[in-house]
């Protein structure tokens, strides 16, 4: 029998426990259906142990994106029905909007060395994207479900909670998969929340959030002084006016004690 061979390159950790994969799909909940199946997008499904039982569903209309050639000759070998489902190439290029006209779920046992940027692409389609559900290393998971005042909190965890509510599920064991990774893995569910606007600049907040926890030790006044120094400048401060604006107590804070919330208020405070 055909096995694909995991390639480290790939961050490829092939799920080999039934019961664990059975758990995963079924946290997909796909939105109440409109008489149509729901489109969902499983990312990166290597020999299948999530697709043999997404394709029991009767809820969903199921397409693949595998960016491993091997991979791909598998799936296209051991399971009907995969010719226009099936695409090979790499999630981070693809442009979704193309693929999915409207809203689609995401689901997958997601590469580790790319993760992160799967969800900030998710971000990029947050309106149509209701659901992910995905199996990430432990640590990630747990940064984004994180909340403020924990030192693994951070920008994910923010940027993620804008906009979606987020549950760590369960905890995987590194014995579940082929070869077993150095570490534990856990599945999340990011859900979108009712939030259609921020009530700030969309792109300062990112812009902010991302400069601020770029020096994650210091106080914030440090890392956000030239974003206020722009600030002063537009406004044709002095050094004394700027200098005061900086003394405002959320500058002395470090930026995991911040809400998402509290974020809104500093990037409007900076705009």
């Amino acid at each position: 029998m055909m096995e694909v061979r995991a390639k480290k390159a790939l961050g490829q950790h092939f799920l080999t426990d039934q019961k664990v994969a059975r758990a995963i799909v079924d946290a997909l909940s796909c939105p109440v259906p409109t008489g149509r199946l729901f489109p969902v997008l499983e990312v990166g499904p290597g020999m299948g142990v999530l697709t043999q039982y997404l394709l029991e569903r009767e809820d969903i209309d199921l397409k693949l994106i595998e960016i491993d050639s091997e991979s791909v000759e598998y799936l296209l070998t051991h399971f009907a029905g995969m010719q226009g489902r099936l695409m090979e190439g790499d999630f981070l290029t693809l442009k979704l909007e193309k693929l999915f006209p409207e809203q689609f779920a995401i689901i997958g046992n997601f590469p580790y060395n790319i993760s992160s940027q799967i969800f900030f692409k998710v971000l990029d389609y947050k309106d149509q994207i209701p659901q992910v559900v995905g199996m990430v290393q432990k640590e990630v998971a747990e940064r984004i479900a994180e909340k403020p005042g924990s030192k693994t909190y951070g920008i994910l965890s923010v940027l993620l909670q804008a906009w979606y509510d987020i549950e760590y599920l369960f905890t995987v064991g590194s014995g579940c998969f082929a070869p077993p990774p150095k570490v534990e893995s856990a599945v999340i569910r990011l859900t979108r929340n009712s939030r259609t606007d921020l009530g700030c600049d969309e792109a300062l907040f990112k812009t902010v959030v991302k400069t601020a926890f770029g020096q994650r030790r210091k106080m914030m006044r440090n890392p956000l002084k030239p974003l206020a120094r722009a600030k002063a400048e537009r406004s044709g401060w002095s050094e004394e006016q700027l200098a005061d604006f900086l003394a405002q107590e959320v500058f002395s804070l470090r930026p995991e004690r911040l809400s998402v919330e509290d974020f809104v208020a500093l990037t409007n405070l900076l705009a």
